[in-house]
């Protein structure tokens, strides 16, 4: 897949029915410095491993990926010592069409709980209305990056 993501990222107020949601365990790791301006990250998403490229910030970012083999993401793991993350994310539909993604994070992220919208256009994001089991979004907040969690842990208030 490559292109420019356009998603917008919520903390999560309540839990929701997760009943028609889909659930993967992830694990993700970082290969760039904390600094970088572009992000490379490994995923292993269930059975699929992944080697992400993103740069740019805020809602759109270009992203580009590139399947990997589960010996090729295995062969490169160990360069993501300290740069990790695990999460349970949770797959489903709203109401009005779109995908939600709820991620819930696990070690020392927990108890942290973020829920994500992807969006085919910059207009539809801005026309998108959080249901009521969102809380804060936080699209804009570099601190809720999974870089940044992975590497400076929970941000405090």
């Amino acid at each position: 897949m490559s292109g420019q993501e356009i998603e917008r990222k919520f903390l999560l107020r309540e839990m929701p029915g997760l009943e028609g949601a889909r659930e993967t365990v992830l694990r993700q790791g970082y290969l760039t410095a904390p600094g970088d301006s572009v992000e490379i990250r490994l995923r292993q998403a269930g059975t699929a491993h992944v080697l992400t490229l993103k740069s740019g910030a805020g809602m759109a970012r270009v992203e580009r990926e590139t399947a990997l083999s589960p010996e090729q993401f295995e062969a490169l793991w160990p360069e993501t010592d300290g740069r990790r993350i695990e999460k349970r994310r949770w797959t489903g539909a709203l109401d009005d069409g779109l995908c939600f993604e709820l991620d819930i994070y696990e070690g020392a992220l927990a108890p942290l709980r973020l829920v994500e919208v992807e969006f085919p256009d910059e207009g539809a994001a801005a026309r998108f209305a959080p249901p009521d089991w969102f809380g804060a979004e936080v699209t804009e907040d570099a601190r809720f990056k999974n870089k940044a969690l992975a590497v400076d842990g929970l941000p405090e208030d």
